[in-house]
């Protein structure tokens, strides 16, 4: 049923068009009438104001869109959680969870030696290359600043840091093959 509040003529032939396009969306053609009331609401509001609307069909539209978007987000956020808990269900005890896969002992020890053997790594690069690539590296310079304060060229940086980099991967990749059998 169309508004029966006196209507602009232009906003109330869209009517109809709009109420059965946003009916496939809308989950409905009653929720879809509710979102279409609304966007003329705020649409008449808005010419009531003395504001010029060039696109009326587009902006009507649009404004549907907009409240079918800020209905999907007010309703996901309000969904129950599935399985049917509650939201006054007991929280499980801590003693009981799993602790994560990344905490646990093996993880530790690989991720520990995995840092040693990258740090040893870089230890074990000539001294300007591993000054080079700290400082791209770890201090977050450019290739012209770390340039600039070693006195070399930008292309020697690039250099350095190419070749530290190629260590590093070497190291992981042998990390690798020696973790998986």
């Amino acid at each position: 049923m169309p508004p029966t509040a006196p209507v602009d003529a232009v906003l109330a032939r869209y009517y109809q068009e709009l109420l059965n396009y946003f009916a496939r969306t809308a989950r409905g053609r009653d929720n879809a009438a509710d979102l279409v009331h609304e966007a003329y609401a705020r649409v008449l509001t808005l010419q009531r104001s003395g504001q010029a609307i060039a696109q009326p069909r587009a902006l009507l539209y649009r404004t549907v869109r907009n409240l079918l978007v800020d209905q999907h987000r007010r309703s996901s956020v309000r969904e129950p959680v599935p399985g049917g808990a509650s939201e006054e269900a007991p929280l499980p005890d801590v003693a009981e969870l799993a602790a994560p896969a990344a905490l646990g002992p093996e993880a530790l020890a690989a991720s520990s030696q995995g840092m040693a053997a990258l740090l040893a790594t870089i230890d074990a690069l000539p001294l300007r290359c591993r000054q080079a690539f700290i400082l791209h590296k770890f201090d977050g310079l450019s290739h012209a600043e770390v340039a600039a304060q070693m006195g070399i060229s930008r292309k020697m940086v690039e250099q350095h840091i190419q070749r530290a980099m190629q260590a590093c991967r070497q190291c992981r990749q042998a990390l690798e093959g020696e973790a998986a059998p």
